[in-house]
């Protein structure tokens, strides 16, 4: 009976491989209705390997930890000078006047270093900064290898949530994003039409900030002289015709208190534009920055270059505006989807880039198809010929078996590629390894002079150990594939594993229960083999 409800559920749950995902998409939740995902091979779409920008990392880092550290130093009131960063020595240093305070100002600097879990266990002992007092009251704060290595598993998960949400944002179905190596994320979006869009959307990284303008400095003489104002900083506008702009370097406020953002047009113009909403942190600092700076103009900065730079005609103390900017509704869209999802922690550098054509998807989905129908076909006579009617007995058992690995691979949720198309090829022609096993140890108990009955018994189970030992020894292979393995690798490990434990149960179960019953109808007095 069990066996009988594992045939029917493999079944019902393959079936919907056969049908049109349109058709699927109207058939009620209550039944199968889950189909195998097509990898990038099979539908085409697009495969990015992206590098994450370590040097930005550490620089940020170091900017940040700077910050720190004069804050440090005046909430303690300790005197200080030549505080710098070092990018090269991954550190900040700075000297500290005088001889009285040094052992202070080292204690509270050490406040900044917070142990790390590098054993998984709870902490191991190691920091993530190293804080050394040295000659002439100089304290240096330097990033550990543990603390950077931190930094980037840090930075490489929050990549993958904020990539995640672009997507989910941007609508492609079943899209792969995976760490890949220390500092590297493999993404691929099966089926996606718009390759050159969504990788605008990945690159950027989204990084949102309210800066002042500078009114006392003139942008074509800075821009000439390369030398802004103390304080102040020079930029262009993200269009191409790249506007100067000199801007004061303290942000008003980022994108981090960002709670929404949405396309829209405007009510007077009918333009594209973005609507945002600032959390209550946020709405406050914009309040205040707006109603110091009324009459000034600030600027809406995205990854260092000004999308908009409007003038503040009134206190905005509602927490919301717009950015507005000679938007497409397309880039209206893009850059709303950009702020809800938040800024990537580093820039993301493209090392690999592969784009597979949609017919090209076909073809392999074809050939993948004819193979398959070629090796079930050969598999099949050849056991009929080999075997006669047991032989037919193993074709149901050859047939039940890709039933099942389709309904395990729906089941699952598992994403078939070709190498997966490849790996089941392979083991239609393994599944009926259990079943010439089995037979030709029941041929050599009727030449013993064994009765049908007798002889069919003992084939099956003395055939067992056999069986087993051999399927066992080509899990282990496929399971050390899957694990060492990445991406095509993985998916034909998949689908070899799937299939020899199906294997395993149609040709010990299934196809004894077709033999039981073929027994009981004709109780024959010699076995046709």
């Amino acid at each position: 009976m069990l066996i009988l409800l594992v045939v029917i559920g493999g079944v019902a749950y393959a079936l919907p491989n056969v049908f049109p995902s349109k058709t699927m998409a109207d058939v009620p939740d209550w039944l199968p209705h889950k189909q195998v995902n097509l990898g990038l091979d099979l539908q085409g779409g697009a495969h990015l390997l992206y590098e994450i920008d370590e040097k930005q990392l550490v620089d940020d880092w170091l900017k940040t930890l700077r910050g720190e550290t004069r804050s440090a130093l005046r909430d303690d009131r300790i005197g200080y000078t030549n505080l710098q960063a070092n990018p090269k020595t991954k550190s900040v240093s700075v000297r500290i006047r005088d001889n009285s305070d040094f052992d202070k100002a080292v204690s509270a600097l050490k406040e900044l270093s917070v142990p790390i879990d590098t054993s998984g266990f709870g902490m191991s002992g190691e920091r993530n900064i190293s804080v050394q007092g040295g000659e002439n009251r100089t304290v240096t704060l330097t990033i550990t290898d543990a603390g950077l290595t931190q930094r980037i598993n840090g930075a490489i998960e929050s990549s993958i949530e904020t990539i995640r949400r672009r997507i989910d944002a941007f609508g492609t179905s079943e899209p792969s994003i995976q760490r890949q190596g220390r500092d590297r994320i493999l993404v691929q979006f099966p089926g996606i039409q718009d390759v050159q869009r969504l990788k605008g959307l990945i690159n950027e990284t989204g990084k949102l900030d309210f800066q002042m303008v500078d009114p006392s400095a003139n942008p074509q003489e800075v821009e000439a002289s390369k030398r802004p104002p103390a304080g102040s900083i020079l930029t262009y506008s993200a269009d191409d015709a790249k506007i100067p702009y000199v801007l004061k370097d303290d942000v008003l406020v980022s994108g981090e208190n960002l709670v929404d953002a949405q396309p829209g047009f405007d009510g007077r113009t009918g333009e594209p534009i973005v609507s945002f909403r600032f959390d209550s942190t946020g709405a406050k600092r914009f309040a205040r920055a707006t109603q110091e700076n009324v009459g000034l103009p600030f600027a809406i900065v995205l990854d260092g270059k000004v999308i908009s730079a409007p003038r503040i005609q009134e206190p905005i103390l509602g927490g919301s505006g717009q950015i507005s900017g000679n938007f497409t509704v397309e880039e209206a869209n893009d850059l709303a989807i950009l702020l809800r999802s938040g800024a990537l922690p580093a820039k993301l550098t493209p090392i690999e880039e592969r784009t597979v054509g949609a017919s090209l998807g076909a073809d392999s989905i074809a050939s993948g198809k004819r193979a398959a129908v070629i090796a079930v076909i050969a598999v099949a006579v050849f056991m009929v010929l080999a075997y006669g009617l047991f032989g037919l007995f193993a074709d149901l058992a050859l047939l039940l078996n890709a039933i099942l690995i389709f309904a395990a691979l729906s089941l699952i949720g598992a994403t078939l590629t070709l190498p997966g198309i490849a790996g089941i090829v392979l083991v239609i022609g393994i599944s009926v390894d259990s079943n010439v096993l089995i037979f030709e140890r029941i041929r050599e108990e009727v030449r013993a002079g064994k009765s049908p009955l007798a002889a069919i018994d003992a084939g099956y189970s003395r055939a067992m150990a056999t069986i087993i030992d051999s399927n066992v020894t080509t899990l282990i292979s496929t399971l050390v594939l899957f694990w060492l393995g990445s991406g095509p690798v993985r998916g034909f490990a998949v689908t070899l594993c799937i299939g020899i434990l199906c294997s395993m149960f149609t040709a010990v179960t299934f196809s004894r229960m077709i033999v039981a019953f073929w027994l009981r109808w004709t109780r024959p007095q010699v076995v046709p083999i």
